[in-house]
């Protein structure tokens, strides 16, 4: 509508100014409205993320085609094929079985001579049971009064077998398959399974899983000097906890907890192992800014010492020593002795 306006046009000098000071203010309220929006939008989308829905998705404008803004100025150009790399898809198709397809000898001339075969290569999936019964031999000895049951095969315990419980795993973490869709494609094939055994698949019996994990965090914590932490809140079971991300360029940890105090941050950075208490010269240092009254800061003075404790030795030792702590000064004294028991440890690596 402004796009013909000419304010030139306008004899009135203070008519034009007054015109040109409201565009300046329209335009200056468009810009606003538009930064509003976009916080409005992103307020939203975290709310929405907070009670574990999606956000508004991020679709980013259509790209112009390469073909409509090449100007190709002859045939020869056009005509140019592009460069082919790799060797043939078919040499790496891996061949399961072979089967002769046979030409019905009615459907052939007399003098027909057989040439040979001609290969085509069809690729296919087979998803159907694999469902055994084992027929276990069982021995009784009178003489030790025992019977004696022969073992299933490896993977094969409980009621579910090793292709099951690989697929599962690999269905969910890797495809990111829900567990209903997961449940609901076992079933489609053929599989008795519950809602439960496959979230049991998933959660129970997997300490090599945490095994190989645990391997994986020392690693990488012994690979550099330094490491990059952050948390985020994340929905469990309906209640806000956090999950904190420990990482350098090699690799990368999660780890869920319900807060994120340094308490809690220790927890991470020593992967879940017992904590330990030591008020040292380390510690007292750490507390020096923080308010005690003489007696207390006089006390803590006498329990220097290089002394390891658990937490319910430590919090005990609080309770019999200085039973009027307050809150936040128990929570500084806790803090540093868990920071310098922390720093002196020798069986994980510590930053």
């Amino acid at each position: 509508m402004l796009d013909d306006l000419d304010l030139n046009a306008i004899q009135d000098k203070k008519a034009r100014e007054l015109i040109e000071k409201l565009l300046n203010m329209i335009e200056q309220l468009s810009a606003e409205l538009r930064e509003a929006k976009e916080e409005i939008q992103r307020l939203r989308d975290e709310n929405n993320r907070l009670k574990g829905e999606q956000g508004k998705p991020k679709i980013e404008a259509n790209k112009e085609k390469a073909a409509a803004a090449t100007n190709h100025s002859s045939e020869k150009e056009r005509r140019e094929p592009r460069e082919r790399h790799g060797g043939s898809k078919k040499a790496k198709i891996e061949i399961d079985h072979d089967e002769v397809v046979k030409v019905k000898r009615e459907d052939l001339p007399a003098d027909a001579e057989f040439k040979g075969y001609e290969e085509v290569v069809v690729q296919d999936i087979i998803l159907k049971t694999n469902n055994v019964r084992f027929l276990r031999e069982k021995y009784y000895s009178k003489s030790t009064r025992k019977s004696y049951l022969c073992e299933l095969p490896q993977g094969y315990e409980g009621q579910f077998g090793p292709g099951v419980k690989t697929l599962v795993p690999g269905l969910y973490f890797e495809m990111g398959m829900s567990e209903p869709k997961i449940r609901g494609l076992l079933r489609n094939i053929g599989i008795q399974i519950s809602k439960g055994t496959v979230s049991n698949l998933l959660i129970k019996d997997q300490d090599k899983f945490h095994s190989e994990k645990d391997g994986v965090y020392e690693a990488g914590l012994r690979s550099t000097a330094w490491q990059h932490t952050d948390d985020t809140q994340t929905r469990v079971n309906g209640q806000n906890e956090h999950c904190h991300v420990v990482c350098n360029p090699v690799y990368t940890v999660y780890i869920t907890l319900p807060r994120k105090d340094r308490l809690s941050v220790l927890d991470v950075l020593r992967n879940g192992r017992e904590r330990r208490f030591r008020l040292n010269q380390e510690a007292l240092d750490c507390l020096e800014k923080v308010q005690f009254s003489q007696p207390t800061r006089q006390i803590l003075r006498t329990w220097v010492s290089e002394t390891e404790m658990d937490e319910v030795t430590f919090q005990a030792h609080l309770d019999r020593s200085l039973p009027n702590l307050g809150e936040q000064q128990r929570k500084a004294i806790t803090d540093a002795a868990a920071i310098a028991a922390y720093h002196k440890e020798t069986e994980w690596p510590v930053i």
